[in-house]
């Protein structure tokens, strides 16, 4: 029997890297599939996992329809066997829903993979009705890491290495980009996007990789902890405006 199986996690726990695994695991029992995605951190048209393998895909688009993908592939006598459908998050509920039609009606295994929730701590569109309909939902062992230490349960946007929680939902970018972002913004004078994973205790405190290097940095450190994002310097939203750079105020 086909299923649909979602895989998730937090950035940086190897799901691209296992959906490039078992892509290949399926190919070298015979079996033909197709590979998709969407806003690939390579580009339109990849899949690549942060261990540096690379294939190509084909890029989800809002009017892609899965049925029809599937359905002109066979009709031209191709083998389609199973699906991996990357960075599923960014698909539509209706593509979805076409997905688990999919294996309902021909027989074709879906493997989907993606985040659950934004830096807002809510659930993707994607995300949200693959956990509706998905005959299983695989949480990855591979456990990412807070800056701290901690197993990282949540994915941060950062600006400039603050962390911010409004903004559009959809901002592609990257966690090699969360360090000393403010050095590149004053050479370029342009914000730098990143992403970070934190665990729980320091996603509610905002208390970002970056925050912590300022407050190591400070002569004298207070016996307890304190958010770092209201530390001086780190332009968090409690920080005095006279302490914040000007060019950042609108």
């Amino acid at each position: 029997m086909a299923e649909l199986i979602f895989f998730s996690g937090t950035m940086d726990c190897g799901k691209s890297t296992l959906a490039l695994q078992m892509d290949y695991n399926h190919r070298a029992r015979g079996r033909g599939g197709v590979r998709f995605s969407r806003n690939d951190r390579a580009g339109e048209s990849r899949i690549s996992s942060r261990l540096g393998l690379e294939t190509d895909a084909v890029e989800v688009l809002d009017t892609t329809d899965f049925w029809e993908e599937v359905m002109v592939r066979r009709t031209q006598g191709r083998r389609v066997d199973y699906l991996i459908c990357d960075e599923a998050q960014f698909y539509t509920p209706e593509q979805v829903e076409q997905l688990a039609k999919v294996v309902d009606e021909i027989d074709v295994d879906v493997f989907a993979f993606g985040i659950t929730a934004d830096f807002r701590t809510r659930l993707f569109p994607g995300s949200q009705r693959l956990i509706e309909l998905a005959d299983r939902v695989q949480v990855l062992q591979v456990e990412a890491l807070c800056w701290c230490g901690r197993r990282a349960t949540h994915n941060a946007r950062t600006v400039d290495g603050v962390m911010v929680t409004e903004g559009a939902q959809v901002v592609v970018g990257d966690v090699d980009m969360v360090a000393d972002s403010a050095t590149t913004q004053a050479a370029e004078h342009v914000p730098v996007v990143g992403y970070e994973t934190l665990c729980r205790r320091h996603f509610m405190r905002r208390v970002t990789a970056h925050g912590a290097k300022l407050m190591a940095q400070q002569d004298e450190l207070l016996p307890f902890e304190v958010d770092a994002c209201l530390w001086r310097g780190s332009g968090g939203p409690g920080e005095p405006r006279g302490n914040r750079n000007p060019d950042s105020e609108a």
